[in-house]
Parts: structure tokens; C-alpha cells; sequence
């Protein structure tokens, strides 16, 4: 087969090529983000193997619903849709040390335990670390399998032999392919990799997980377009340093992008966090001002969690506003509409939101809770502890309805809270419910009438 090398040009942010280098990609119009690289082609007039296209109509399309594979992960199970789907490609993306490799490891434990044959490809770690780890967690059953290999066709040969039920690469960008000259992690390695890996899992049926890097920004190193080639892009998020974690579904074509998983990381590994709603409210102060539990909805799952403000005095001409957790814009305009239509001026003091935990929310519902957090703080006028509030807040100062408030109402009757602050549009909705007192309020100044 004669083949011609040559040198291109690849955006390293959406995997654009071009000829030459360019300041700007034409395609995601960021720039100096070209990087050159040695690829080889292939010459025209080459002989492929023909093979005939067969068309099939959707009516005789069969589908199984019992075909997924449940890990016995309840957390896990939820993001991906019901459990593992057969000749599905997976991409779970992390900041290093976040327990990517953990929560893998984990899964293929609890599948071999299940008479799964699992195969654990490994170009980052050597057999002994891999064992170091597995040890930490506990026995494994023999038919887990270890490779240590960064050669893509050698472990296509082994993945066409062993035809595993479920195959872990770890990572992507340390696999390369001969064919392709650039180094392991470019863009072209990692676009011909993941093509290759997504080959054999759609011709096979094996559900293959593939483990990415991530950028300073966050995202998964190499090119966007391996997040299309991907049936689902999982994101583990948190801080390294503390013990929860939050596993997101940004896509999935096999179920919701809103459900999210909570883990735990502790010596045995991650555990799941059934309740995640009394882990995030555990330590509240007591009878604090500037403290307001509010409610998320993440998919189907209510998450209670607690809203801290700060305002205090500024001592420059300039004030001061922090959000974390929060959007730090949405912050600014809440204030604004506090400022306009309740009359606090705020204009003269600093301002520190925080939710408790570091975890994120950005759902509008929160508005409310931010609301009320910055004006219990303003007039030092603790909010009642066992209140919730939720509702989004526009700029005229009026509380506007919000999805799904009989879950939200639930979650928090079932801990215990004995008031509820929501939208008074909502309230008609809900019908009788009882154990906990229902509050409509329809604008910022009646929700404030209840400090």
C-alpha cells in the first residue's frame, strides 16, 4: 500500500485542519491554537475492501430494555441511563487525583464479581501499582484481566481474541496508533484512537470506557471532536481535597444529561451517597444570620442545600462581591433588584455568597434563597432553621414559578424542615399537603415581611 507523508496543521480546540498555519481557527475562532503535525495518508487509487450496504427499515429495528448492565451502583447506574448499554463508548473526564481510575476500577469489580469478563488496559500505571490500588478495595474475581499496553493494534488484537464484556482505557492520550506519525496525545493520535476504539465497540458489542485529561479549563484535553465520536462524556467534578464527588452526564444518548451521581472518597474508595441532601446541610450554624437552605432540582433528584451570605460595610469606594458555587453575575443582578425594589443599599456594601459544601448550583430556582440570604445578612435577622425557600427572582422583583415543586416540597418534609417559601403561582399546584407550612409570596418585599 503506498502512502505519502506530509505535515498539516490541527486546532487543537475543535480538531479544524488546514494546510498552513493560521492565528485564528477558522472553525471555533480561537486563536493560536494550530499545532503541525506529521500524518500520513493515503494515496488515491489505493484498493479497499468493498463490502455491501444493507438498508434496514426502523419497523423491524428491535430493542431490548433488559439489555443494559447494571453495576450495583445506584449513583452510577442513574447518570448512565439505567445502567452500562452493550457497544456503548464512554468518556470519563476528571482533574488528576479526582478518583477517575478509582471509580473504574470499582466498576469493573463489581461486574466481575457478576461472572463479567472485564479487561483493564493500563498505559499510565504498571501491573503492581494497578494491584496496589485493587488491594485498597478489597477481593476481585479472576475474571478481571490487566494489560499494560500503549500499542492501539496490539490491543485491538487482544480485544478481538479475549471479546470482553466491558474493556477500561486508561488513558487516551497515552495510546498510539503506527500509522499515524504524530506523538502520543496529539490530536491526530487521539481522533485515530478513539475511531479505532469505537470500531470495535460498535462491531463487537463491548462497552468500552475510555479515561481523558483534562485542560486548565476544564474541559477534555484534545480535540472536541472526540466528545462527538463519544456515545457518553461523563465529568467527574469536586475538589480533590475534599471528600464528596460529583459525577455529571454533559451527554448521553442513552438517557438524561441532568441526572448527577454523589460519591464519597474514603480509604476503601468511592462510596455512595445515598442522601445527598443531608450531607450537604450537616454542621449548619445555628441560629446564623445570612443562612438559608434552598432547593435544586439535578434531573429527577431534589438537593437541598445551604445558602451563606456575608454583607458587611465597605470600607473602599469600590465594594467587594465573591460567589462561590454560584454564578457571579446572577449574584450582581439579585442585588441590583434588591437595591431597586426593596430599597437596601447594598451599593455601599461587600458581598460574600457561598454555598456550603462547593458544590454548584445554577439552576434560577436558587434566586430566592440568594434573596433572602443577602437580606437576613443586611438586617442580621436569622432566617427560621426549619425553612426552605426556593423561586426564581425577576427583575421587577416578582418570585416566578419553577418546575417540579411537589418533589421539592417532599424532600423537604421528609427532613424534617416545617416551612416552606415558594412561589405563590406554584402553591396551586401542589393541593393538599400536609406536615409542613406552605408560603406563596409573589414579590421579594413579601418574601422579606417574613425575616
Amino acid at each position: 500500500m503506498a502512502k505519502a507523508k506530509k505535515s498539516v496543521f490541527f486546532c487543537q480546540n475543535c480538531g479544524h485542519e488546514e494546510s498552513k498555519w493560521l492565528g485564528q481557527c477558522p472553525a471555533c475562532k480561537e486563536w493560536n491554537t494550530f499545532v503541525e503535525e506529521k500524518v500520513t495518508s493515503v494515496k488515491a487509487g489505493t484498493v479497499r475492501d468493498k463490502k455491501e450496504a444493507q438498508i434496514v427499515a426502523l419497523s423491524s429495528v428491535e430493542t431490548d430494555e433488559d439489555e443494559r448492565m447494571m453495576t450495583e451502583m445506584a449513583e452510577l447506574d442513574r447518570v448512565l441511563g439505567g445502567g452500562i448499554v452493550p457497544g456503548s463508548l464512554v468518556l470519563v473526564g476528571g482533574d488528576p487525583g479526582i478518583g477517575k481510575s478509582t471509580l473504574l476500577l470499582q466498576v469493573c469489580q463489581r461486574l466481575a464479581a457478576m461472572n463479567k469478563k472485564i479487561l483493564y488496559i493500563s498505559g499510565e500505571e504498571s501491573l503492581k501499582q494497578i494491584k496496589l490500588r485493587a488491594n485498597r478495595m478489597g477481593d476481585f474475581s479472576h475474571t478481571l484481566f490487566l494489560l499494560c499496553e500503549t500499542n492501539l493494534d496490539m490491543i485491538r488484537n487482544v480485544i478481538e481474541q479475549q471479546t470482553p464484556d466491558m474493556v477500561v482505557i486508561d488513558s487516551i492520550q497515552t495510546m498510539y496508533n503506527e500509522e499515524v506519525g504524530s506523538a502520543p496525545g496529539s490530536v491526530s493520535q487521539v481522533r485515530e484512537s478513539t475511531n479505532i476504539l469505537m470500531q470495535l465497540a460498535k462491531g463487537l458489542g463491548i462497552s468500552i470506557f475510555i479515561v481523558g485529561h483534562v485542560t486548565k479549563e476544564g474541559t477534555v484535553a484534545g480535540p472536541r471532536v472526540l466528545e462527538h465520536m463519544v456515545d457518553t462524556v461523563l465529568y467527574f467534578e469536586g475538589d480533590r481535597h475534599a471528600s464528596y464527588r460529583i459525577l455529571r452526564a454533559v451527554k448521553n444518548r442513552f438517557g438524561s444529561t441532568n441526572e448527577i451521581g454523589v460519591f464519597e472518597m474514603q480509604k476503601r474508595g468511592l462510596v455512595e451517597v445515598e442522601n445527598p441532601s443531608e450531607f450537604m446541610l450537616s454542621g449548619r450554624p445555628e441560629h446564623a444570620s445570612g443562612s438559608v437552605v434552598a432547593c435544586a432540582m439535578e434531573g429527577t433528584r431534589p438537593m437541598l442545600m445551604e445558602i451563606q451570605a456575608l454583607v458587611c460595610k465597605s470600607s473602599f469606594g469600590m465594594p467587594r462581591r465573591t460567589a462561590a458555587g454560584l454564578d457571579y453575575n446572577r449574584v450582581n443582578l439579585l442585588m441590583a433588584v434588591l437595591e431597586k425594589r426593596a430599597g437596601l443599599p447594598l451599593s455601599s456594601y461587600d458581598a460574600y455568597v457561598n454555598i456550603a459544601g462547593g458544590i454548584r448550583m445554577n439552576e434560577p430556582a436558587a434566586d430566592l434563597g440568594i434573596v433572602m440570604a443577602i437580606a437576613s445578612s443586611y438586617k442580621n435577622k436569622p432566617v427560621s432553621e426549619d425553612a426552605i425557600v426556593f423561586g426564581e427572582v425577576g427583575l421587577s422583583g416578582e418570585v416566578r414559578a419553577v418546575t417540579m415543586p411537589e418533589q421539592r416540597v417532599a424532600e423537604a418534609k421528609k427532613l424534617g424542615f416545617k416551612t416552606c417559601i415558594l412561589p405563590e403561582v406554584s402553591v396551586k399546584g401542589l393541593g393538599q399537603v400536609e406536615g409542613i407550612e406552605v408560603i406563596g409570596v409573589r414579590s421579594v418585599n413579601q418574601a422579606m415581611n417574613l425575616l
